[in-house]
């Protein structure tokens, strides 16, 4: 190992370090939940690894996925009292392996009982703010609605826009667009044309996305109706996804069937859902939850665009 390497290996353990401490401060409970499940994440855009269990049938499913997050699990234990909590584990996705990706990642998830996603913004922005500070670094912070970021910085209204406007906005690009929908269009005028502009020392935070795009979150009625979540991004990075947590079931299961429709319409497997988080999830209290990339994290902290500079070990030395 070279001293290059070991410096970063101990710069992973003081940004760990910083993060018990900036939630023990808080009073927000450290807790360690199952790799392997019996249910998987029906995101149409999202591969799960899976295995099978040898071992006696009573010991339940044989088939079982190994989480892309730890966010049902988690939910499982807010709707049980836990309260406040967070992990910070290994994830695995599968086909997600390059100079950015690496199938098996850490990330840090975090739930704050009776908050909303605004207030899990700020405390977000903070923790961001701490790491940055481990590496004698600061950055601004630019917090914009999703529908005024498009108006400012495109002049496209991405709520009522005619999809002809939005592929216009990509033409130099010559994206094919067959297959696409209007929100794989906004998606990628996102990646394409906003978020490569960010300035590297910004910490960008866009708010309420359209309630098409709403994911696991609640969605607030009005005209249009808006998904109450958030990305942060610092530099063009994202580095985190929060939401304004969905606990109502019978909504959460047409969501995984809607997901499952897609897999099936694309030649891909349906995933099993997650019964036991849906048989407790009208339970969960009012909430507010994100996930965080650690390695995207340490990358901006470093600053390199090769995700194998912060890992012991990349894929394809595994």
């Amino acid at each position: 190992m070279n001293l290059h390497l070991a410096g970063r290996l101990h710069l992973r353990a003081r940004l760990y370090a910083q993060i018990r401490a900036f939630f023990a401060a808080r009073e927000v409970l450290e807790v360690e939940t199952p790799i392997l499940s019996a249910a998987g994440n029906t995101d149409p855009n999202i591969e799960s690894f899976s295995t099978a269990f040898s071992g006696h049938v009573d010991a339940g499913s044989r088939q079982r996925w190994m989480r892309t997050s730890p966010e049902y699990l988690l939910k499982r234990l807010l709707a049980s009292g836990v309260g406040d909590c967070y992990e910070l584990g290994r994830v695995f996705r599968n086909g997600e392996a390059g100079g950015r990706h690496n199938p098996e990642f850490t990330m840090l998830e975090w739930y704050r009982v009776g908050w909303d996603h605004h207030q899990l913004m700020e405390e977000t922005i903070a923790l961001v703010e701490m790491a940055l500070s481990l590496v004698g670094r600061r950055a601004e912070v630019w917090v914009e609605g999703y529908r005024q970021l498009f108006i400012d910085e495109l002049g496209i209204d991405p709520m009522h826009a005619p999809i002809s406007d939005l592929q216009a906005g990509l033409e130099e690009f010559n994206i094919s667009g067959e297959g696409l929908t209007r929100d794989d269009w906004l998606d990628l005028l996102i990646t394409h044309r906003l978020q490569p502009a960010f300035p590297a020392n910004r910490i960008t935070v866009i708010h309420d996305y359209p309630a098409s795009q709403c994911a696991l979150a609640k969605v607030r009625p009005g005209d249009p109706p808006m998904a109450e979540r958030f990305e942060l991004y610092l530099g063009r990075y994202e580095l985190a996804n929060g939401y304004h947590e969905l606990n109502d079931a019978a909504e959460q299961r047409r969501r995984f069937e809607r997901d499952n429709a897609v897999r099936t319409s694309r030649g891909q497997p349906a995933i099993p859902f997650d019964e036991q988080l849906l048989d407790v999830l009208d339970a969960m209290p009012d909430c507010a939850g994100v996930a965080l990339g650690i390695e995207r994290l340490l990358m901006c902290m470093v600053g390199t665009d090769a995700i194998a500079d912060v890992l012991t070990f990349p894929f394809s030395e595994a």
